[in-house]
């Protein structure tokens, strides 16, 4: 992937490269064919890519895995699941079949093979995140395998040279009833081709009772394919985890990876929305000081606990302060408005004490004042979920942070229940996302809960696709998505709703 250029060494010097380094000199690989569609990712890449491409290929991809999860956690079907991602995939993640002789398969290709090998290094530090990986790239690839075009897939599961024995006919026929029992319906043998393996490696179809167990084989009908080849993927996929976990320590990695590597790493828990986070534009919305109280029906659980603590003590610290200007800088309300509001929220301080103390501060989060980086870049961006999970956790006394992380069960019920979320089996599935630190799930589980006959009404309807009702994970897509759908045919966005 991104390697040394060792034509820049001096050829006296080359062979004194480290031996850790000279495997890398003259690369077995540097140009791979892409044959099929799909890919069993057995042989890493290892051109050269810029570190642009380096971390949006990842960034794509990780988009598909954490919906993908999130479609798990939620319990959804496998038919609603597909009919959630498909769209997405053509959005971050396309890989177009042989057959549409798209001049882009070279390219969606690359990004796709590339993209899985450098999730695969973020992912490989630790047990937990290994399995998760996994399991998301095993589901990925059986959506992509039952999608692809039947010759092709016959095409690429050939090129495997999987080591799968065929049944012949002698043995067919002395196992005949025991064969026909596992198909009913099917009263022809001949009409079935079978492969014998391990049972071990189809643990899916021996659980379903879809093969015959005999002599410590798995009688596999031809039908049952695709079990047979996910099983394997996923197979060597973990065994593939578990190599690259014990080289990572060896690894000499270019040090502008590390952070990018261990950034990924921290997404998968809880992903970044990083979609543009420019202010929204809310055609036919009040989006105003005096407006805010009302606004805040349509806030997420973190920036309500906020709005309450403000308006019940007259004053937030810092971290609380700096979190919510930048929510609200991110829903529209401009910097003049913006001072108004916290002018009016501190009432028990004189307008001096404002000036001198507060006043900047919001100034500087809209990129009013301060550094000229600071001032071209427009100030700082409204913080996404997983940085509110995972920087600044709250002390005594502060109100910022993600309830759903930094509170106690019993206190984040009843601010559930103070809010109006008062559905025992939302709470009870609140508390079991909190108990297996699925925050993000917790949050999205409330809003469904919410807008319950409103997503109902876009699904129905078909007014809104499975992009615009993905897994919610940033505080602002919270409040766009919930305003939206609370004001359906009243207002519309001038933002993609991704």
């Amino acid at each position: 992937m991104i390697r040394q250029d060792t034509t820049r060494v001096d050829s006296k010097r080359r062979a004194a490269l480290d031996p850790k380094r000279r495997q890398f000199a003259n690369s077995l690989h540097s140009e791979i064919a892409y044959d099929h569609r799909l890919n069993f990712y057995e042989v890493p890449p290892t051109q050269e890519i810029t570190l642009e491409n380096f971390e949006q290929w990842a960034i794509d991809r990780l988009r598909i895995l954490a919906e993908l999860e999130a479609c798990s956690f939620r319990n959804k079907t496998a038919a609603e699941t597909d009919a959630h991602i498909k769209p997405l995939l053509d959005k971050y993640l396309p890989l177009s079949s042989n057959a549409s002789s798209s001049s882009s398969i070279p390219v969606e290709r690359k990004k796709d093979h590339y993209s899985h090998f450098i999730l695969r290094l973020a992912f490989s530090s630790t047990d937990e995140l290994r399995r998760r990986f996994a399991r998301v790239e095993s589901t990925l690839f059986k959506i992509r395998f039952q999608d692809d075009d039947a010759k092709e897939r016959r095409s690429f599961v050939e090129s495997l040279n999987f080591d799968w024995e065929v049944v012949d006919e002698t043995e067919k026929r002395e196992l005949a009833s025991n064969l026909l029992a596992v198909i009913p319906g099917n009263r022809r043998l001949d009409d079935e081709g079978w492969f014998k393996v391990d049972w071990e490696r189809v643990p899916e179809l021996v659980e379903g009772r879809r093969v015959l167990l005999w002599a410590g084989k798995a009688y596999v009908p031809s039908k049952e394919q695709l079990s047979m080849v996910v099983s394997e993927f996923s197979t060597r996929l973990e065994h593939a985890l578990e190599v690259t976990s014990r080289a990572l320590p060896r690894l000499d990695e270019d040090d502008r990876l590390k952070p990018i590597l261990s950034h990924l790493s921290k997404n998968f828990s809880t992903p970044t929305d990083f979609a543009s986070t420019e202010s929204l534009q809310l055609a036919g919305a009040t989006i105003n000081a005096a407006n805010i109280d009302n606004l805040s029906q349509h806030f997420p659980l973190c920036m309500k606990n906020l709005h309450m603590n403000l308006r019940k003590n007259n004053h937030l610290k810092h971290y609380g302060r700096l979190q919510y200007t930048l929510f609200l800088k991110g829903i529209g309300l401009n910097l003049e408005e913006c001072l108004i509001f916290w002018r009016n929220g501190f009432k028990n301080i004189t307008d001096d004490h404002f000036n001198k103390e507060y006043r900047y501060n919001v100034r500087h989060a809209y990129g009013e004042v301060g550094g000229d980086q600071n001032r071209r870049g427009r100030g700082y961006s409204p913080y996404s979920c997983q940085k509110i999970l995972t920087e600044n956790p709250p002390g005594s006394g502060d109100s910022h942070g993600c309830p759903y992380r930094h509170f106690g069960v019993d206190n984040l019920i009843n601010l559930l229940q103070v809010t109006g979320v008062t559905d025992r089996d939302v709470l009870r599935g609140v508390k079991e996302d909190i108990a297996s630190k699925r925050y993000h799930i917790a949050c999205n589980r409330v809003f469904d809960s919410v807008h319950r006959s409103e997503i109902k009404k876009v699904k129905d309807e078909n007014i809104w696709g499975p992009a615009e009702l993905d897994t919610i994970i940033h505080p602002n897509t919270y409040f766009k998505r919930s305003f939206l759908l609370k004001n359906l045919g009243k207002v519309s966005a001038d933002v993609d709703m991704g």
